[in-house]
């Protein structure tokens, strides 16, 4: 079996190395290739999870100015607030936001001088906000006439896509420029199967009618697809269920199935009609997929006020220091939701 790789290889395009114990993030060499706008680009649209630091108060001296930027991912680390105890301590926190995986907004102050032990002495207040992962994962068995005008629809989408075929001349030369897409070439496709994550929104449209009988079976024995569209005519359909009764598939899982594929309001037998029918159903079950996430985080919560963010940055003492409102750097979270 041949595995597949990442059609744009992320990590090799910054040059960081590999290094198990991730100190690597906290070299000279290792995270300032890119600028934290090119890092955060790019990690959105491979659906990785990311963390963007933002210095947003100083007082005193600092290595960095307020309004400086540097992005974290799961082991690298891009552009900088300055080096040092600080920048360590804050990749270091973005880790720990990491392992959460949901998106997140956090406030910290640190003193420069007493508590991180940084000759320049001043003070510096840290805006993370914490980008997670995306939860939506497509996989597309095939890589014909309808896939290769899929892929390009679907490569938009924020989510990662695997694409499977058995036939390395079936990909498009061009197809590294998806961020988010990892062409999977396998003599066994339904094999792959197994792999794939739960709640995988499944397209199948390969070349040959038992492949795809083969990759739908081992989908639905699985029981954990969110989604399972099937490229076949009535004919096949109809031949396709007698199948999996006689594999004693449960019925409810074959009625979950979308066969004939693709929105019946879209019409047309070209390539790209039929992608763009396709497309348009995956949306439509991947936003319902969004919208069950979305109903268990609590939406009565309404962030914090702007006076409140204010207060946490800094207060002036009498002497017309800044004092920190969390002592001892304990931090403030900022709920999802709108900043009044």
């Amino acid at each position: 079996m041949i595995r597949g790789n990442n059609i744009t290889d992320f990590d090799d395009d910054f040059d960081s190395g590999s290094n198990s114990n991730n100190t690597h993030l906290f070299t000279e060499s290792s995270g300032h290739k890119l600028k934290w706008d090119q890092a955060s680009f790019n990690l959105n649209r491979q659906g990785k999870a990311f963390v963007l630091i933002t210095i947003i108060g100083v007082s005193g001296s600092t290595p960095r100015d307020s309004g400086t930027k540097m992005v974290v991912s799961q082991n690298q680390s891009f552009d900088t607030i300055g080096g040092g105890h600080l920048e360590y301590k804050a990749i270091k926190k973005a880790q720990q936001l990491l392992q959460q995986n949901k998106d997140c907004q956090l406030i910290e102050h640190f003193q420069l001088g007493s508590q991180l032990g940084q000759c320049c002495g001043g003070n510096a207040s840290l805006l993370f906000e914490c980008f997670a992962a995306s939860k939506i994962h497509i996989a597309v068995f095939g890589a014909g006439h309808v896939a290769q005008a899929l892929i390009p629809m679907l490569a938009g989408l924020p989510c990662h896509i695997t694409w499977v075929d058995n036939r390395e001349s079936q990909f498009p030369v061009n197809c590294e420029q998806y961020a988010n897409v990892t062409k999977l070439l396998s003599d066994d496709p339904a094999s792959e199967v197994a792999s794939m994550p739960s709640n995988t929104l499944n397209v199948v449209m390969t070349h040959n009618h038992q492949l795809d009988f083969e990759i739908s079976l081992a989908i639905l024995k699985r029981e954990d697809f969110h989604y399972l569209g099937l490229i076949a005519s009535d004919t096949k359909w109809r031949r396709f269920q007698q199948r999996y009764k006689h594999r004693d598939v449960k019925q409810s899982l074959v009625e979950r199935m979308n066969c004939p594929i693709g929105l019946e309001q879209v019409v047309g037998k070209m390539p790209m009609e039929v992608a763009i029918s396709v497309a348009g159903e995956i949306i439509e079950s991947y936003q319902s997929l969004l919208s069950v996430s979305d109903n268990k985080t609590n939406k009565k919560s309404k962030g914090v006020a702007w006076q409140e963010i204010k207060q946490l940055l800094s207060m002036q003492d009498a002497t017309g220091e800044q004092q920190s409102v969390v002592e001892n750097t304990q931090s403030k979270e900022l709920e999802n939701g709108d900043v009044k």
